[in-house]
Parts: C-alpha cells; sequence; structure tokens
C-alpha cells in the first residue's frame, strides 16, 4: 500500500480528479473541502471502489484559517501521518482592475494565498514533527506574467510560488521535499468561462500529468511540462503591446 494523501478543495475541479488518480494508484485519502454532502460523496464511491483503502473527509473552508491546523492535525491522527498534503483550493475572477470588483479581488487573495499560507504552514509543522513528508502547492502558469482581467488571480499564484520558493529553502537538506505546480489550462469550472484556453487538456489528463510530477517529487514544473514550459518563459519576455491584446478586460 502506498502512503497517504491530504488534498484541499477536494470536492471538484482538480481536487476530485486527483483524489480519483490517487486512489487507483492505492494511496490513503483525506478530503477536505467546504461542501461535506460532495466529500461524503466521494468518500462513499472511492470506499466501494478501493476497499482496501482508508478514505475520510472533512469539512473546511481555509479562508477560515485558524481552523485549517486542527483539520490537518485530525486527517494526521485519523491515517497515522501524512504523507503529501496538497495545497490546491483556489479561485478566480476575471475583472478589470478598478472596475468596481474590489471585493472579489480580496476575496481571491484571501482564499489563494492566505488559505494556502494556512495549509502550508500546518503541514509544515505536522512534517516537521514526523521528520518527513511532501508539501504541494497548485500555482498556474498565471503566476508567470500579469494578464488584463485577472490581476489578482495572477498575482495571487505568483504570491504562492514565492512563498513556495521560500518554505524549499527552509526545508533544505531535511527529508521534507515541496513541489510547485503550474498548470496550463485544464478544463475545469475554474476556467471553462473563458473563451479562449489555448492547449487545453481534460481534467482526468490534468490529474494524471499532475500526480505522475507529484510522485516524481519535482520541486517546481508546468503541466502538462510541454508546452507550458515554453510558453511561461515565451509570457515573460513578451511585449507589453502583445499582453495587454490578450484576455481583454472587462469594464
Amino acid at each position: 500500500m502506498k502512503g497517504s494523501v491530504l488534498i484541499t478543495s477536494a470536492s471538484s475541479g482538480l481536487g476530485l480528479a486527483m483524489a480519483q488518480e490517487f486512489a487507483r494508484r492505492g494511496y490513503h485519502l483525506a478530503l477536505a473541502a467546504r461542501r461535506i454532502d460532495a466529500l461524503e460523496q466521494l468518500q462513499a464511491q472511492l470506499s466501494q471502489d478501493f476497499p482496501r483503502q482508508t478514505f475520510i473527509c472533512k469539512a473546511l473552508d481555509v479562508c477560515d484559517w485558524p481552523s485549517v491546523a486542527p483539520v490537518i492535525k485530525h486527517c494526521a491522527e485519523a491515517l497515522g501521518g501524512l504523507d503529501i498534503v496538497i495545497a490546491n483550493a483556489g479561485i478566480a475572477t476575471g475583472h478589470a482592475v478598478g472596475s468596481g470588483h474590489l471585493a472579489d479581488d480580496v476575496q481571491v487573495i484571501q482564499t489563494n494565498v492566505v488559505g494556502a499560507m494556512a495549509t502550508i504552514d500546518a503541514a509544515l509543522a505536522l512534517f516537521r514533527t514526523q521528520n518527513r513528508g511532501q508539501l504541494v502547492a497548485i500555482s498556474s502558469v498565471a503566476a508567470k506574467r500579469g494578464m488584463p482581467g485577472f490581476g489578482a488571480y495572477g498575482a495571487s499564484k505568483a504570491a504562492l510560488a514565492t512563498y513556495m520558493e521560500a518554505v524549499n529553502a527552509e526545508v533544505f537538506g531535511t527529508q521534507i521535499k515541496t513541489t510547485t505546480l503550474f498548470p496550463g489550462y485544464i478544463d475545469t469550472p475554474l476556467n471553462n468561462h473563458i473563451r479562449n484556453r489555448p492547449f487545453v487538456i481534460d481534467v482526468e489528463r490534468g490529474a494524471r500529468a499532475l500526480v505522475d510530477l507529484i510522485e516524481q517529487q519535482v520541486t517546481e514544473s508546468t503541466v502538462p511540462v510541454y508546452p507550458w514550459n515554453l510558453i511561461s518563459v515565451a509570457l515573460k519576455w513578451a511585449p507589453r503591446s502583445v499582453i495587454a491584446k490578450q484576455h481583454r478586460p472587462k469594464s
């Protein structure tokens, strides 16, 4: 039997697909999300399909950051420790700066930055007591360059990536590993309202690519690796005039 994995926002999208993929590969799972009813349905299905594995679920809103550490501690106790913790919870908005949607942008920062930090902080505290573990953060290719209409989302994912760089340096030389993943367009409710999604892949393929990279314990990678490794470099060096034409902000 393989190890145990905790995934935040496991009730839909990438979190759900990763949970199913990890289950197929023989892992025990702790499933956390706000929607406990959806988690319980997923837990029941996985338990039926993989009766020799353990699946637990726990309601968690990462924006209620004081509640994150107790949930991770509970899941670790229930599974006899955690080998991998995946900070996956995230939301996105698509508004121009100054268009009257600051409250939405603040919620993006609360979820994608503060909620992720709370998850990573609690997981790292656990891993220090275990003297082992793997921290995984789901960032985005959007972290590579600020795009019009998605300023808050890109900023949140860039902040998460920078935070993980610091964590990686702090655990250097220990048995604690860090992995930061930068997905391109994977077909989930987070982005399926966007009209132009170049190189989009289905969520099942995306989950397989994510789990492959997590199992390889890469420090960081785009997902899929190609073509987004090349696109992420191109984004950094693209002229501002080109960037300004992309994803024109809503007024």
